[in-house]
Parts: structure tokens; sequence; C-alpha cells
């Protein structure tokens, strides 16, 4: 459902595009850093159950859950609805994301959008501070990138890229709003 959407959405929007391109948003917008997002904009993570292991290790704010959430309320939404429901919900979520041409990449490759936008404000580079927390089995990483001047951001993960990714996503998405 959510991938068909998609596609269907950026087909209709760039008929002209090459079918590598358009491959490119398709994974941006429905890869698991955009879903997270949309969770956090939706403000998801509190209203989620976990168990008392999740509930320790912060899972409300991991992005696998938070992405892991919003594919379960499109599921939701088909079951009760129908496939035009779910579809519009779908688009409802995606759009933001989808009106935003430099979000796509950044969705793609946080790291990479970010490092490119410090190079273009003549900035530093990003610099990453990761920790973790928890037994081995079940340890959340933590990280903060900073970009001398522009700021600060953090993410968490259940894994060192994880933490570093969604680190990076959200200072990119700062300091894109900034500009």
């Amino acid at each position: 459902m959510l991938g068909r959407a998609v596609t269907a959405m950026l087909y209709a929007r760039h008929p002209g595009e090459t079918e590598g391109s358009l491959a490119k948003r398709r994974a941006g917008l429905v890869s698991t850093v955009a879903l997270a997002s949309i969770a956090r904009r939706l403000d998801l993570g509190p209203h989620i159950r976990l168990g008392r292991g999740e509930v320790r290790t912060r899972g409300a704010e991991k992005a696998s859950i938070l992405a892991d959430a919003v594919e379960a309320l499109i599921g939701a939404a088909f079951l009760s609805a129908g496939s035009e429901p779910a579809e519009a919900l779908v688009l409802r979520l995606v759009m933001p994301l989808a009106d935003d041409p430099d979000s796509t990449g950044a969705v793609t490759d946080p790291k990479t959008a970010l490092q490119e936008l410090a190079a273009r404000r003549g900035a530093a580079a990003p610099a990453y501070v990761v920790t973790a927390e928890g037994p081995e089995h079940a340890r959340v990483f933590s990280a903060v990138v900073e970009v001398v001047p522009l700021g600060r951001g953090s993410g968490t993960g259940t894994s060192k890229k994880q933490a570093e990714v969604a680190a990076a996503w959200q200072a990119y998405r700062a300091f894109s709003a900034d500009a």
C-alpha cells in the first residue's frame, strides 16, 4: 500500500524523470528514516505500547519502531476503510517530505545531505559523538552531530549507524528550516 501509493504519486508528479531518479525518490520516501520522521511529526512515540525492555531502552524513540508504527497505521486504515482511504492517508503523511525537493536525497542519505549542506553554508564538516547504554543484547546508541557554527542534532538507534543517521536527519531538517 505505502510503496504503491508513493510510486503512483511520484510518477504523476514527475512524469519526465528517469526511472532511476523516481526509484531514488521513492526509496527515500518509504525509508525507515522517513517513516520515523512522520511518526515524530505525529507524536506517535508516547502512544505505542511496548514491553518493559523496550520502555527501558527508550523504544518509543527508535526509528525502526516508529517506522513500524506508521506502517501499522496505514495497514489499519486499509483494513478498516479500504484501499482508497488508506492511499489518501499515505499521501497526506508523505506529502510534506515529497513537497521538499531536498528532503528526498536527505532522507535517503541524511549524513551526506548534512555534509553537503554544511559545505554550501561554509560551515565545518559534521562531527559525530556516539555513546551506548544498556546490556550487550539490547544496546541503545545515542549520537550527537555538531556542525560549527550551525548547531547540533541528536538521534538514537539500535546501532551506531542508525543513531548517526537519525542525528544527521534531525540536524539537516533544523538547519534547512533556518535557511
